[in-house]
């Protein structure tokens, strides 16, 4: 089972909030998670990220993969070291 670490979105139509969650990479977005990590609102100023750095350890180091945003949000609370990130070549 391939599995990832990613967002599942909760809150009304139009008031986004979204879980960290650990879940099956197959399954929707909002399907059954099998551990939620903690939580990220992008409505608040600033922006609210908590999760629990010791569980997210313990699932990349068992092989879990985070999505794109959730590696952002990781790296920019220091939970794994930033990757840089080539830039686009230039179209001619």
């Amino acid at each position: 089972m391939a599995v990832r670490i990613r967002l599942s979105r909760v809150g009304a139509t139009k008031q986004p909030a979204y879980r960290v969650v650990v879940m099956d990479s197959r399954g929707a977005r909002d399907s059954r998670a099998i551990e939620t990590l903690g939580h990220y609102n992008p409505r608040t100023d600033p922006v609210e990220f908590v999760v629990d750095a010791e569980k997210i350890k313990k699932w990349l180091a068992q092989g879990a993969l985070p999505s794109d945003t959730v590696s952002r949000l990781l790296q920019n609370a220091g939970i794994i070291p930033k990757v840089e990130r080539k830039a686009a070549p230039a179209s001619k």
